[in-house]
């Protein structure tokens, strides 16, 4: 993940008083294509790594949330199969889908982190205390974002955005296989 304003340490710094996930999903936790089948249903493809890394994130106690501007019985299907309870989707004002899940989580702005794509979640970066745009965002979602991972959505930008949040508050043990960064002098290349 690439800091964008104030360097990798006051981005940790930032990242470990996360206490909320929110991810947007569209172009998020799926690559952003929507299959529609004849009857009017669809299908949506979710990363594993991702699932994982969310499963993860709720064993180590952190909160998830879903914040979509569709509705779509497969993202409920995901949501309850994670095991996420704040599945809000049909969100018209990002903004204040955000003000009111921290009001009733109670939590502030600095707790929460907003992974999202495109525009539209603008005013949910706005209502979080750390913005994140995947590395395929729209330019301007990547502009306007504190951070910007370095994998597309729907190839495990969630579970990177995780894996950062569990490193910076010390909770690398919830998820088997996240290494530390290593400490010390980096070996010079000749």
């Amino acid at each position: 993940m690439k800091p964008l304003r104030g360097g990798a340490a006051a981005l940790r710094r930032r990242l470990s008083a996360v206490r909320l996930l929110a991810f947007d999903v569209d172009g998020v936790l799926t690559d952003g294509g929507i299959l529609v089948h004849p009857d009017g249903g669809e299908s949506k493809w979710f990363h594993v790594r991702d699932g994982l890394g969310i499963i993860g994130a709720l064993r180590a106690g952190l909160l998830v949330a879903f914040v979509s501007g569709r509705r779509s019985a497969a993202v409920a299907a995901r949501a309850k199969d994670l095991g996420i309870t704040s599945d809000r989707q049909g969100v018209k004002d990002k903004a204040a889908e955000m003000r009111a899940l921290r009001a009733d989580l109670g939590l502030s702005k600095e707790e929460v982190a907003f992974l999202g794509d495109d525009i539209v979640d603008l005013p949910a970066y706005a209502e979080s205390g750390v913005a994140v745009a995947v590395a395929d965002a729209h330019p301007r979602a990547r502009g306007a974002a504190d951070a910007v991972c370095d994998a597309d959505g729907g190839r495990g930008a969630a579970r990177e955005l995780i894996e950062a949040v569990l490193l910076a508050r010390g909770l690398a043990d919830a998820l088997p296989g996240i290494d530390p960064p290593r400490r010390g002098k980096r070996r010079r290349r000749e």
